[in-house]
């Protein structure tokens, strides 16, 4: 028996003064009381949390037991898979009710970043790489490696990033939950400057996603339930783990990402052009351009021409991150891959407020840990 998801919650992304707790605490709380299920019926609780230093609360998996007293004593865990920890926590609460083990269960994503500076922060995502070989390279230079191996083999598509870029701020203003919710010109963008400076060339500033704060959460319950208002469940998910070293990789495509994608559309029967939306892991611009390839959007090395005939765009035939992304909504990284769940269910639902795609059936979410690395794609329905 599969699970779907029938109650979740989204916090604003951001700079919040909340610490890692409350962040955890208010997600959980009101995804529970949007489903109505009492806190007793939980079976488990899983939790995407990456830190990698950026908080002392290395063992956090129990701390939304405070939260209300019937749930001390519950099975709690705490997930890492870098930035696809959410996602992560996610498949490991699904998996407990498809083994039989748990009925209700639920599920939530958090980070506290900024608690750290940027050169703390750059340093603990650091983490989630290589180490043996890429130790001292931050996760911007790492995309940068990959974007100059791309822009080397398919040519200079810095005018496509910077378009990406545009259109997920554009997407942001309608999202009251994004952190940045700030329109930027495609020139801005395009264009190195002191307010837009070079990252890691090829990547500018606004090549990058957000140091955030955030948390989601959902609960998810057995299919054979019944008497909830909003369900969303799972055509297809699907986990693919490729090797860490750059070395060994061939920079200019994602394939674990592709791999993981058409296991996906196997699984749940469909191709690319039955899907209605997606959410996709734009860590860095260039990754949301590979995704496209990576996705069956475009041939490897043309993923450019989603972006140019309009297809990815908000009123476009598939359009992507219409939630901002992690460019604007921002990327509290164990919070990431809840944050797409929790959106992708809320379009199949038709609640997504100002986000809605009027009549999106069915949603892909893909989320990415470290460099390509950990893959997951899930594909959600409405359920009855």
């Amino acid at each position: 028996m599969d699970a779907k998801i029938v109650g979740w919650n989204h916090t604003p992304f951001g700079a919040l003064e909340q610490d890692v707790e409350d962040l955890i605490k208010s997600a959980a709380a009101q995804a529970i009381e949007m489903a109505g299920v009492d806190p007793a019926e939980i079976d488990g609780i899983w939790l995407g949390h990456f830190n990698s230093g950026m908080v002392p609360d290395a063992f956090a998996s129990s701390l939304v037991l405070g939260m209300d007293d019937s749930l001390r004593f519950t099975p709690a865990t705490r997930v890492e898979n870098a930035c696809a920890s959410g996602s992560a926590a996610v498949y490991a609460a699904r998996d407990a009710i498809r083994a039989g083990s748990a009925r209700t269960v639920l599920v939530i994503g958090a980070e506290k970043m900024t608690a750290l500076d940027t050169k703390g922060v750059t340093k603990a995502l650091a983490g989630a790489s290589y180490q043996a070989e890429e130790a001292g390279v931050s996760f911007p230079q790492i995309f940068g490696r990959i974007a100059s191996g791309y822009f080397q083999a398919y040519g200079d598509h810095s005018e496509t990033l910077a378009r990406i870029a545009v259109k997920n701020h554009a997407n942001a203003m309608s999202n009251p939950l994004a952190q940045m919710r700030r329109e930027v010109s495609f020139g801005f963008c395009n264009t190195p400057s002191e307010k837009n400076p070079m990252i890691a060339p090829p990547l500018r500033l606004t090549d990058c996603s957000l140091i955030s704060d955030g948390a989601a959460a959902l609960v998810m319950v057995c299919e054979d339930r019944g008497g909830f208002e909003y369900a969303a469940g799972f055509r297809a998910a699907r986990q693919v783990n490729d090797v860490m070293p750059l070395s060994r990789r061939d920079m200019t495509r994602l394939e674990g990402a592709a791999r993981a994608f058409a296991l996906a559309y196997d699984e749940a029967g469909i191709t690319v052009d039955d899907l209605d939306l997606a959410e996709v892991h734009d860590c860095f611009t260039i990754a949301e351009l590979m995704i496209y390839e990576a996705m069956g959007l475009a041939p490897i090395g043309e993923g450019a021409r989603a972006m140019g005939d309009g297809t990815v765009l908000a009123d476009g035939r598939l359009p992507v991150n219409l939630s901002g992304g992690l460019k604007a909504k921002g990327h509290p990284v164990g919070a990431t891959g809840v944050s797409m769940h929790v959106m992708a269910a809320q379009q199949v639902t038709g609640q997504a407020g100002p986000l809605q795609k009027a009549g999106a059936e069915l949603a892909a979410v893909f989320n990415m840990g470290g460099s390509g690395v950990a893959n997951y794609c899930s594909i959600l329905e409405a359920r009855p």
